[in-house]
């Protein structure tokens, strides 16, 4: 594998690391997250300028025809400012449906609108008791001559409280944990029926509860074959998984520089404390752990896009697993050596933390991870 980044993609992540650097270089970009829908619109607006909303799209779609290596690029700078505008939940999560599932009409009419920045899409499949499972839905669609009627309920969605558009999951046939039978469905967000609760998650982001009574959704709403909506479902997470682990790369290199910058500078018993050797020893703990991460965050990303999907489960999951113990040893070192101000709101590795803990808590944690890479019987057979 090529792990070097090529002319272009060094460019991007040259002029993407630049514009984050510069709108959020306080804590948390708080002008943005002061915004009533706690982003900005504005920025928004940029990301659609430079091209980034369009990035994993095919040129023929209206799009920059990039793939993981350049998701990668993006989500690690946006780790690095803690970016707060909704990515994530409207290029890579339902970028990613749109791709694999949305026939060439479908594609036709939204991409062009979320690349220029005018549609937020928000991706609707975890219930209450899921616990992470995409193949647990209860949400329930039923046939109405040449529609389908949508009821249920979906929890933690992220940005769902903005989106345009939610893209849901719902079972058309089958028990409530069976692989066959699930649809996905694209939903317009002011239909009749639906309910969206709006919430602040931990780490500055927002999500929602959304309800669905009876919504109506008619036959050219529904993405790729009614009722085997699975297997794509679980290829879109395998890759918003591996977009996670950039990002968090971002977040653990942050906490390391700043600790590493804290102890040159923090001074005790007339000199600074990183002259102390077991302070140097825990830096060099940090920054093990996050090369250890950074190797298998390039492994997912190189594996992402495979089209043989137990390779590809294993190497998610055998990321997530490092990911998640990297990001963990990281921040809790970051917050220790800082002391008593690595706990409080207005300093910076604290957020970078609760944000690493909320991407290792995504799509299943590391325990449950490593149970299904051992499932498959290890990383390689």
């Amino acid at each position: 594998m090529d792990f070097d980044l090529n002319d272009e993609q060094r460019l991007l992540q040259d002029s993407v690391g630049k514009l984050i650097a510069a709108e959020y270089a306080t804590a948390r970009g708080k002008p943005h997250a002061a915004a009533p829908e706690g982003w900005s619109r504005k920025l928004w607006a940029q990301f659609a300028d430079i091209g980034l909303l369009g990035l994993p799209f095919a040129e023929a779609d209206g799009g920059s025809g990039g793939g993981p290596v350049e998701t990668m690029i993006v989500m690690e700078a946006f780790g690095r400012g803690l970016v707060l505008e909704p990515y994530f939940a409207t290029v890579v999560q339902c970028g990613a449906l749109l791709r694999h599932a949305a026939s060439a009409a479908q594609r036709a009419a939204l991409v062009p609108r979320i690349a220029d920045g005018s549609l937020l899409l928000a991706f609707a499949w975890m219930e209450r008791q899921s616990r992470d499972d995409p193949a647990d839905v209860a949400t329930t669609a039923r046939r109405d001559g040449g529609a389908f009627i949508l009821s249920g309920e979906k929890s933690l969605v992220l940005h769902g409280d903005v989106a345009d558009k939610i893209i849901v999951t719902a079972r058309l046939a089958g028990g409530r944990r069976e692989r066959a039978g699930i649809g996905a469905f694209l939903v317009d967000a002011a239909a009749p029926g639906v309910q969206r609760h709006g919430y602040p998650t931990q780490d500055g982001l927002r999500a929602a509860e959304i309800g669905l009574t009876e919504v109506r959704v008619a036959a050219a709403d529904v993405l790729g074959e009614p009722g085997a909506a699975l297997p794509v479902v679980e290829r879109v997470i395998d890759e918003a998984i591996a977009a996670l682990c950039a990002e968090s790369i971002g977040l653990m290199s942050a906490m390391h520089e700043i600790t590493v910058d804290y102890l040159k500078t923090r001074r005790q018993f007339g000199r600074p404390i990183g002259e102390f050797q077991a302070l140097q020893h825990r830096a060099v703990d940090m920054f093990i752990a996050l090369e250890q991460a950074r190797s298998m965050s390039l492994f997912a990303t190189m594996m992402a896009g495979g089209a043989d999907a137990t390779a590809r489960r294993r190497a998610i999951a055998a990321a997530k697993v490092q990911i998640d113990r990297s990001g963990r040893k990281i921040g809790e070192e970051a917050v220790q050596l800082h002391g008593g101000i690595g706990m409080t709101m207005e300093y910076k590795v604290g957020h970078y933390f609760k944000r690493m803990t909320m991407n290792a808590r995504r799509f299943g944690d590391a325990d449950q991870h490593l149970a299904a890479l051992a499932q498959l019987g290890g990383l390689f057979d």
